[in-house]
């Protein structure tokens, strides 16, 4: 069977907020289903790209570490027989109370406000034991490519460093926020010592390699047709097209 990747992104999981970054428990468990029926089985997502997988590959992935993702996503994932891998931004990891940046900063007063709230490092060395990836999203969420030089290896280096002390695990991956890299942001996370990284679409990443990894961002409004669509083989490589056509 040729290999095939297939790297989801996800947020948050809910049963009533709308808010574009999440989805319903019952349709993330219908969309992971129906790929295991189509042939795909979990792995994490640093062994997914560094093809220590073989065969039709899927890495489930969860942006920002949100206490949704132990309470809804796990059950799910442990029925499916299926790893994940958590992207953590290690500042704001244990908490207790929700936290925001641009763009996701105006639920924080509202009813759903609590979706906000990250998950424990008890929660995540929970995770860990049960064989997901703990990978850092960096400190504190920044858009990397607007740091100088001594600000971005900070981020980079001190939260691989906190994932690792805070999950008892080796932190071999990176998320980038806001799916936000260029080139330096890529080298500087080469040096700090990262395996792969995980971007978003939306901009072209140049030729595709474990440091520059297309993941598909599964949100709200995905569901249905327009998730088969996006998620299918055809699908893929029309948006790679098109990004290479912008060319940025």
């Amino acid at each position: 069977m040729a290999r095939d990747v297939l790297v989801l992104c996800y947020h948050a999981l809910s049963p009533t907020w709308n808010a574009a970054l999440s989805t319903t428990p019952e349709r993330f468990e219908r969309q992971l289903t129906q790929l295991r029926r189509g042939g795909y089985r979990g792995a994490r997502f640093t062994d997914a790209v560094l093809g220590r997988a073989q065969g039709r590959v899927l890495s489930v992935t969860f942006d920002d570490a949100y206490r949704s993702v132990i309470e809804h996503a796990r059950p799910i994932l442990d029925e499916l027989a299926m790893p994940a891998t958590v992207f953590a931004p290690t500042d704001f990891i244990g908490a207790e109370a929700p936290i925001g940046w641009p763009g996701v900063d105006h639920w924080l007063d509202g009813e759903h406000a609590r979706e906000l709230t990250p998950m424990t490092w008890d929660e995540l060395r929970l995770l860990a034991d049960a064989g997901w990836e703990i990978g850092s999203h960096t400190c504190s969420h920044p858009r990397l490519t607007r740091l100088d030089d001594d600000a971005l290896a900070d981020e980079l280096e001190r939260s691989k460093a906190q994932c690792e002390r805070g999950a008892q695990t080796t932190c071999s991956s990176l998320a980038y926020p806001y799916g936000d890299l260029d080139d330096r942001v890529v080298a500087a996370a080469v040096r700090a010592g990262y395996q792969a990284a995980g971007a978003l679409p939306g901009r072209w990443l140049g030729r595709r390699s474990a440091m520059r990894w297309p993941r598909i961002g599964i949100y709200h409004v995905d569901d249905g047709l327009r998730y088969r669509l996006k998620v299918s083989p055809a699908g893929r490589r029309l948006r790679s097209l098109r990004a290479a056509g912008r060319g940025g």
